[in-house]
């Protein structure tokens, strides 16, 4: 299993208060399966086979923390590192618990080559 640490940079504290700091978001890489958390406020278990394309996130992310909208989540500590991931078939995520679609996933992480690499791209 390969394990990819969150990025964060001056939200840090807040959301480890808010329990989504270092200690409870990872990306795990693990055979046929990624999932990505971060803390309270989002999972998601996304097969490996369902992934179609991982790239660097080109563009400005729209905060810190967890946001979406129709199947695309940007899931960030800082406005670097973010590796952006296309997924179809979509699969489902949860967001403060509740469930939501998931097509595209933007997540911020410290080593965002190494992530790519282990997703094969």
């Amino acid at each position: 299993m390969a394990v990819f640490a969150i990025r964060y940079g001056w939200f840090r504290p807040l959301l480890s208060v808010l329990g989504a700091g270092p200690a409870f978001s990872r990306v795990e890489v693990e055979g046929d399966r990624v999932r990505v958390q971060m803390g309270p406020m989002f999972r998601a278990d996304v097969p490996v086979a369902s992934i179609t394309e991982v790239e660097r996130f080109r563009g400005i992310p729209g905060g810190i923390g967890v946001h979406g909208w129709r199947g695309q989540w940007l899931v960030n500590g800082s406005v670097r590192g973010i590796v952006s991931i296309g997924i179809d078939p979509p699969v489902r995520a949860r967001v403060l618990g509740v469930p939501v679609k998931l097509r595209r996933l933007h997540v911020s992480v410290t080593s965002p080559e190494e992530l790519m690499a282990a997703l094969g791209r």
